[in-house]
């Protein structure tokens, strides 16, 4: 029927099969702000949750992506980059990488969705990242 696939291997490419989908499953929380991929979470961390959600992040190796909602604490620039930050300690602080400012100023409100990686104790970095105006 399979021709080439001793039938050692191809069990043993069903089992691996098998035991990847339920990591897919287990990945993310439907209530919380993060998802395989792309995707943006129906309900993003804030700054009062976010330190209980990156303590809970997923452990999967492939791409995450978080979504925050909350006021940017500072907007800078270096012609290339936008670096704009979501959270003021003590909580934990969002680096948004993204490519423009789009005018936004430290007290607007705004969604980010990126692509997840914690850089320190109490930081976290999403790059790539989009952010708009609530």
């Amino acid at each position: 029927m399979f021709r080439g696939f001793a039938p050692t291997a191809l069990a043993l490419a069903l089992l691996l099969a098998a035991a990847t989908e339920p990591l897919a499953q287990e990945c993310c929380d439907p209530a919380g702000p993060f998802r395989l991929g792309e995707g943006y979470a129906d309900q993003p961390a804030t700054c009062e949750t976010i330190g209980d959600w990156v303590e809970r992040a997923p452990q999967v190796d492939a791409r995450v992506t978080m979504s925050v909602r909350g006021a940017l604490s500072a907007v800078d620039s270096d012609g290339a980059l936008a670096y704009l930050v979501m959270c003021a300690e003590p909580d934990v602080r969002v680096l948004c990488v993204t490519y423009s400012t789009n005018d936004m100023q430290p007290g607007d409100v705004v969604l980010f969705a990126g692509g997840y990686s914690r850089v320190g104790e109490e930081q976290v970095m999403l790059d790539p990242c989009l952010a708009s105006r609530e």
